[in-house]
Order: C-alpha cells, then structure tokens, then sequence
C-alpha cells in the first residue's frame, strides 16, 4: 500500500472525475501551486497509483452496442495454462477486461463488440486456442452504472 496524504486524494478525486483537467485547474481545485501539484502528480504516477490517462468512449455511439460478460470454467489451472491464456486473450480486441474470480467459475471476461456475430466470432476465436471445460455469455440488456471513481478512504 502506498502511502498518501489528504492532498494526494483530493488530487487523485479531481483527476478520476475528469482527467483531461490542466495542472493548473487541478491545482487550484485542490489549493496548491501549479508545481507543487504537478510533482505530487509525477509521484502518483511513478508509484503507480496513477496509471495513466484515457478518454472514456461511449459504446453505442462508435457502433459497439454489444456487452456480453463471459462466465469461464476451465479443468487447468497450472501456471503454463494461465500463462498462455492470458497471452491468448489479449490477442481478441473486444475483451476489454479479464478477472480471476473465486466460486464456481474460474474467469469473468467482458467483452464490447458490434454485435451477436461479432460476439460470436470472439467465442470461436476464444475456444479456438485455449482447453476450456464450460463458456456462457450474460448479455447486458442496460448499463446501468459503469466507470466510478474509486473511493479513497
């Protein structure tokens, strides 16, 4: 964990409420100079408690009006399975998140796409390479909530 001061989570609220702010706006929401703001910045970001910056899209304007989350079983769990599923995945550009998850299902994929036969073409890409015992697909019907800041305590 690192450590940060009641500054850096203000600075770290205002930059995940819109990151597109300049310094200066950011340190003047948040009552410090322009430097003193941008080295507390540099030093979130070498940490690595700051990521980097990206413009969030809005799906269904660009024509990607599809999210389907991918419920996966697998009978391997060795570390060269997993190894090579993880680079497997990252080969299929609409899976745009991938959890390990505990219960009776191993991985939760999301997957953004065009539509049911880009979807489908995902899947055929997906247990094309990879051992996988069972696949199902949730599909998203409304987005109710997505993209929240995270809350520091």
């Amino acid at each position: 964990m690192i450590d940060i001061d009641a500054i850096d989570r203000k600075i770290l609220t205002v930059l995940q409420r819109d990151g597109a702010l300049s310094q200066r706006d950011v340190a003047a929401e948040v009552g410090l100079s322009q430097n003193a703001c941008w080295r507390r910045i540099k030093r979130l970001t070498e940490l690595g408690v700051i990521e980097g910056f990206h413009a969030r899209l809005n799906s269904d304007l660009i024509g990607l009006d599809l999210t389907v989350f991918m419920m996966i079983r697998t009978r391997q769990h060795s570390e060269g399975w997993m190894r090579d599923f993880r680079k497997h995945l990252a080969t299929i550009p609409e899976i745009v998140e991938v959890h390990r998850i505990g219960g009776d299902w191993d991985y939760l994929i999301k997957v953004v796409t065009t539509s049911m036969a880009g979807y489908d073409q995902v899947y055929q890409r997906l247990t094309a390479k990879v051992d996988l015992e069972t696949v199902t697909g949730l599909f998203a019907m409304e987005t109710i909530l997505e993209n929240q800041p995270l809350h520091m305590p």
